[in-house]
């Protein structure tokens, strides 16, 4: 810059501060661009290739203001110029990150330059790749594959503009577990849960999905790390700018057969919070020993003599939520043949895998179905004394008298005949081999994809110990059909 150009901008730099424009209550305003520290992660590699690398920093820049930047990487390559509006008023601190895709050895840094409000470069967040295949490398090596921003301070929202949207699919190569020695990323998911889909029959070998349920993720386009429980490498979901309050992806699709050991799935996600999900059981191509833990019953949990009560409507209970987040199911129903008596009852203190198996020997997948409220209350009135009543999960409730339903309430509200629901049951249930009708309407079956109800039980301990007992009065019987 010319010795007038330095003149000019210290008279700016002067006009500025006498006028206060760079003051934002009792937090000193930067003079118009100042970057944070710059970091890789995972800084150092070793190991298997491709691997995602993520770059990132900080910046405070004072609203409202127009940030205009980009990625220079070591290697001569930049990303697109993007510009990101951000609002509100005083000192904001943004995290600017980009992916980096590795497929070879390589040693390089990524840094960041502003072109607007002011010209500045941040300091270099620099990697080191090294892949155990041993080969030698030539050319490019790696490709930035998205770029993000995110707000430190989330007091305002930034817009982004003529920037394009990431994907919302996992990436497909991970990433390595960083080193306790790096900064942690930040805490991008502030909750999340997954879900169960079988793309298979129930049996082993078996295909499934895992399907996440993400909340509180920051404005703007995100880059976010998770991994399976007990996996090495990281892998990437790029979450796109217009993601909303809750962002749903398919995380992982998995296949187990009957050589495998793994009987139970969850995500960890790489951030400084440590988060992970619920924790999700299927025990038909594995299962643990017989004296494994599976969570804590904070009560006995009983069958009473007419093989419902407090079990039955804790396994009706386990069973909707195994398969709601995929299917939509509203309620569940269950019969006294689900429970096994006399052993199926669950003792106060630690639940093992054993008692479970005591409780569900079948294993039986669960199965979704609609019908109307009508078709509902003709299929609980076929309770005797002999075969007992369908229990239902939480939120539904009915009075038997005479072998006909007389009340019947859904979250609170009376069902009507023409009023739709989801109900999931097991596929014997279902299929009429429990002494009930078959349900087999046109037009009724929703999903066939769900875990089998033992697993649904162990995952529901798992997620909610220690696990109390229900009431046991979800179903009031005046009096038996005669």
């Amino acid at each position: 810059m010319t010795k007038a150009g330095h003149r000019i901008g210290a008279l700016v730099a002067v006009v500025a501060l006498a006028s206060g424009a760079f003051t934002s209550g009792a937090q000193a305003a930067p003079k118009s661009i100042v970057f944070g520290a710059a970091y890789a992660s995972p800084k150092t590699h070793t190991g298997a290739c491709p691997v995602t690398v993520t770059l990132s920093t900080t910046v405070k820049v004072k609203a409202p203001v127009a940030l205009k930047y980009q990625w220079t990487f070591s290697d001569g390559d930049k990303s697109k110029i993007r510009t990101y509006r951000i609002g509100g008023k005083g000192v904001k601190t943004i995290r600017l990150s980009t992916s980096l895709k590795v497929s070879g050895d390589a040693k390089g840094w990524g840094a960041v330059r502003v072109a607007g409000p002011a010209q500045k470069t941040s300091k270099k967040a620099s990697f080191t790749v090294t892949c155990d295949s041993g080969d030698e490398n030539s050319g490019d090596v790696w490709d930035s594959v998205n770029t993000s921003l995110d707000y430190v301070d989330a007091d305002s929202t930034p817009t982004p503009t003529s920037s394009p949207s990431p994907t919302s699919s996992p990436a497909s190569s991970p990433s390595p577990t960083p080193t306790g020695t790096e900064t942690p990323l930040p805490n991008l998911v502030q909750k999340a849960r997954i879900a169960f889909e079988r793309t298979t029959t129930s049996k082993c070998p078996l295909t499934f999905k895992l399907h996440g349920r993400l909340e509180g993720i920051p404005a703007g386009a995100q880059s976010i790390q998770y991994r399976l429980v007990g996996a090495k490498d990281w892998k990437t979901l790029n979450v796109p700018a217009d993601h909303g309050p809750v962002h749903n992806a398919v995380l992982e699709t998995l296949s187990w057969d009957q050589e495998s050991t793994t009987y139970s799935v969850q995500i960890e996600f790489n951030q400084a919070s440590k988060l992970k999900t619920n924790i999700i059981y299927y025990f038909e191509c594995a299962g643990p020993k017989g004296s494994t833990q599976i969570g804590v019953a904070a009560d006995d949990i009983k069958r009473d003599a007419g093989g419902s009560g407090p079990i039955a409507e804790l396994v009706a209970d386990a069973m909707l939520e195994s398969v709601q987040p995929v299917s939509g199911a509203q309620i569940a129903l269950v019969s006294k043949y689900a429970v096994r008596a006399p052993k199926a009852e669950i003792k106060k203190g630690p639940v093992t895998y054993e008692q479970l198996y005591l409780t569900q020997p079948a294993g039986l997948h669960v199965d979704t179905w609609s019908m109307n409220g009508s078709q509902l209350k003709w299929l609980l009135g076929h309770a005797t004394k002999e075969k007992g009543v369908l229990t239902p999960s939480a939120g539904l409730r009915y009075t038997l008298t005479d072998g006909k339903v007389t009340e019947i309430t859904l979250n609170g509200a009376p069902v009507v005949d023409t009023q739709v629901i989801k109900v999931a049951a097991n596929y014997i249930l279902a299929g009429g081999w429990e002494g009930f009708p078959q349900w087999k309407w046109p037009n009724n079956s929703v999903a066939h994809n769900g875990p089998d109800d033992r697993g649904a039980l162990a995952s529901y301990f798992g997620d909610h110990s220690p696990v109390s007992a229900p009431e046991g009065d979800r179903v009031t019987v005046r009096s038996w059909a005669p």
